[in-house]
């Protein structure tokens, strides 16, 4: 039983590291007020970039490379969500529609960009993360060799954003002001709270923890850019915000849970009960799992009660 959870256990974990980045940035963003549907593309961007950094500088900075390229990431991520908050928070912009563009167009210009500079619809594979024990940790009798042996640094990293995030929005003034503006952004402003400055800050957010999970998927699961680097993921992230029912916690299992789904793939054939599954289920188990949960969660779910509405001053 250990070694099947040796097994699955960091499997699941570094799947669900990106998704539980991606969906904290989705957290921040709607409950501020702001739909967020380009999660999608703020993970293709941040695997862009991520890869792209890798590749022009992993001589040069060695092994500190991918650590340096996630936070390249997150920076160009935050900056790529600020097209977002422009259209949706000072423009007032349909909030589905700006996510939807921004989803087209990181992918095209990932894409174009990779297409001019390595002259084929992919780059190069780069060496990115690896797999190593948690210091002291991995010692730990029962629980070390099944949380902290062979595993990537960045699934802890994704759990400890986490926590922060949840105290951020639970236990500091600015989670409280950032709340406020999504339930009653007309009473948060009469209080002197900043509407739009709250909702650019918690939708760039987004796009600094969108771009830096689309930067660890890719420099810990795929080691490479293309097309098709970021299917899927950036959607599976807003299922669990919602899965989550928009606490930064409940996203986290949301997207442990959704990670496991993924992890199948992988796992699958080692698990009991799933033997003598074809292959091909168990690739397509994670968006099954990720409709089924919705779907039976949907109806209970309350979105933040000014989540989707342009905020207009002076409105009632």
């Amino acid at each position: 039983m250990i070694d099947l959870l040796q097994s699955i256990i960091p499997t699941v974990l570094f799947f669900s590291a990106p998704l539980i980045l991606t969906a904290l940035g989705g957290v921040f963003s709607e409950r501020s007020g702001v739909v967020n549907i380009g999660l999608e593309g703020l993970m293709v961007m941040g695997a862009f970039v991520g890869i792209v950094f890798t590749l022009t500088f992993e001589d040069t900075l060695g092994s500190a490379t991918p650590w340096i390229a996630i936070v390249v990431a997150a920076v160009i991520g935050g900056i790529f969500a600020t097209i977002h908050a422009v259209a949706s928070v000072s423009f007032n912009a349909n909030q589905v529609v700006s996510g939807v563009a921004i989803n087209m167009l990181a992918l095209g210009v990932g894409v174009y960009l990779t297409k001019q500079w390595y002259g084929k619809g992919q780059t190069d594979m780069v060496d990115g993360f690896f797999r190593t024990d948690i210091p002291y940790l991995h010692k730990i009798p029962v629980i070390g060799p099944i949380f902290f042996e062979r595993v990537y640094a960045t699934s802890y990293v994704a759990i400890i954003l986490a926590v922060i995030a949840w105290y951020v929005l639970y236990k500091t003034a600015f989670g409280l002001r950032l709340r406020s503006v999504g339930e009653h952004p007309m009473a948060a402003d009469t209080n002197g709270i900043s509407v739009t400055k709250i909702r650019y800050i918690a939708v760039i957010l987004s796009g600094v923890l969108g771009g830096l999970g689309g930067s660890v998927f890719a420099l810990t699961i795929v080691s490479n850019f293309s097309h098709s680097t970021i299917v899927g993921q950036g959607f599976m992230a807003l299922a669990a915000v919602i899965f989550g029912k928009w606490h930064p916690l409940g996203a986290m299992g949301a997207a442990l849970f959704f990670g496991f789904a993924q992890s199948l793939s992988i796992v699958g054939s080692s698990i009991p009960l799933l033997e003598g599954i074809p292959q091909v289920f168990l690739l397509i188990a994670p968006y099954v799992l990720t409709i089924l949960a919705l779907a039976g969660v949907i109806g209970r779910a309350d979105a933040p009660k000014a989540n989707g509405v342009p905020y207009i001053k002076g409105s009632r």
